[in-house]
């Protein structure tokens, strides 16, 4: 452990938020140690500005509740305290400390060694010692305004270092989520991970399996929504951990490396990347109508050669069963799911819908998602698909006389139908019965 003084480090109080601030204050005159921990250290050192400011202390989760009216207790595998300043939150952990012998009520493993409940307490060298990354091992303490740096936290700072404390093998079995992190953190910070934190990876991939949905879809939110999507999804691609995740896209992927599934997940992380630049909202719903969509149209082909079925039932029918699928590795709340399966609906519309008919479709709530992720699909897969696209982006991008002779233009030409999408084949007429019921056709006498 290293202590850097207040006059060896550039960490100020003024870049803390005042709540943090009122937080470590309250704590420390109540007798408790308390320090400033983790990304809201690293990031003031690095020159950025923190999301979050969380805290830690040797106060227990129920000593600090008594000591703030407005914090509640969260969490099973860890308890941790939010401290709630209107939407502001701050996170107090208690010092986590090691396993021992006697203490399975409070600390259980599975067999695969991932942690399932940690609630086991120590002193602050413990908590670095269960800290995962070097850099996430600054404290900055409240009583002297010093820096306490574990591993050589600011060293690996200093070089730009991703390394993990302890044994790499046992850290990620132990929360295999490290491994996004780890990801996450080399993009994010413009870091390399250090070749001993990177090696077990690919090997270790497929844990990424037993971390429930839920937390799973917290995980990729972070992932993908900061503005590092494209090079967070290259990253994963290399270590395999894409895979374990999106299971259906990368079974599409192996089959064609270069198909439209691979162009697809390229430009919805670059598009996703620059609308994050222009402070553009992005929202879960279309991201994943854009990713599981050629999963989405393989398997409603499969169901319409199983059963039978139009091509728009099938596609329909398709939708819940890709869904369905996604959400057991990644948990997508209903509110995002059920518009994902609006724009997938939408776009059997948007391929048939030029035209005069078009005006009513540009009233629909969902149309932009959906003519959004039409324009993706152009560039995709060109073709019959990429001229729908184009003259949609004509269509949308006039002013409302020139929309009306796009219109005409096109019911002159006569309705576009999309080659690539399943016809229904016209059913000869049944032959008349007579009333014997017999379905023969009676012959001609023509003498």
């Amino acid at each position: 452990m290293d202590i850097v003084t207040r006059d060896a480090h550039t960490i100020s109080r003024r870049q803390i938020s005042e709540n943090a601030l009122k937080v470590l204050y309250r704590l420390s005159k109540s007798g408790y140690k308390a320090y400033l921990v983790g990304g809201g250290v690293r990031d003031i050192l690095l020159g950025m500005e923190p999301k979050d400011f969380d805290v830690v202390t040797n106060a227990t989760p129920e000593e600090i509740k008594k000591l703030f009216r407005n914090s509640r207790l969260v969490g099973r595998r860890f308890r941790l305290a939010h401290i709630v300043f209107g939407r502001d939150v701050i996170e107090v952990a208690t010092f986590r400390g090691h396993h021992g012998e006697t203490n399975d009520k409070i600390s259980k493993s599975n067999a695969e060694g991932r942690l399932l409940r940690d609630n086991v307490y120590g002193e602050i060298d413990e908590d670095a010692e269960r800290r995962d990354f070097t850099i996430n091992a600054l404290y900055y303490d409240i009583s002297d305004y010093s820096i306490h740096s574990y591993g050589g936290g600011i060293r690996d700072l200093d070089d730009r270092t991703i390394r993990l404390i302890g044994d790499p093998e046992t850290r990620y079995r132990e929360d295999p989520v490290r491994m996004l992190r780890a990801v996450r953190f080399a993009t994010k910070l413009d870091m390399s991970i250090e070749s001993k934190t990177a090696e077990p990876i690919n090997a270790l991939a497929p844990l990424l399996k037993d971390i429930p949905a839920a937390r799973m879809y917290e995980e990729v939110l972070k992932l993908f929504f900061a503005g590092k999507a494209k090079a967070n999804y290259d990253m994963m691609r290399d270590f395999g951990l894409f895979q374990p995740l999106f299971p259906q896209i990368s079974a599409l992927i192996k089959e064609q490396p270069n198909g439209n599934t691979a162009k697809m997940l390229n430009a919805v992380m670059t598009n996703t990347d620059l609308r994050v630049s222009q402070d553009k909202p992005v929202t879960p719903a279309f991201f994943y109508a854009a990713l599981l969509w050629y999963p989405l149209k393989q398997r409603a082909d499969d169901i319409a050669l199983e059963s039978g079925l139009s091509h728009y039932d099938a596609h329909v029918a398709a939708m819940g069963d890709v869904m369905e699928q996604q959400c057991r590795t990644i948990s997508i709340p209903r509110r995002f799911s059920t518009p994902a399966k609006d724009i997938w609906q939408l776009q059997l519309r948007l391929e048939r819908s030029q035209g005069t008919r078009a005006f009513k479709l540009l009233e629909h709530p969902k149309f932009r998602a959906a003519y959004d992720l039409l324009l993706l699909r152009g560039e995709a897969e060109g073709g019959n698909i990429g001229k729908i696209a184009t003259w949609w982006k004509s269509f949308v991008e006039a002013d409302e006389t020139e929309r009306s002779d796009i219109a005409k233009s096109s019911n002159k030409k006569g309705p576009s139908r999309n080659r690539n999408a399943h016809q229904r084949k016209r059913r000869r007429p049944k032959p008349k019965s007579d009333n014997s019921g017999s379905s023969e056709v009676k012959p001609t006498n023509k003498g």
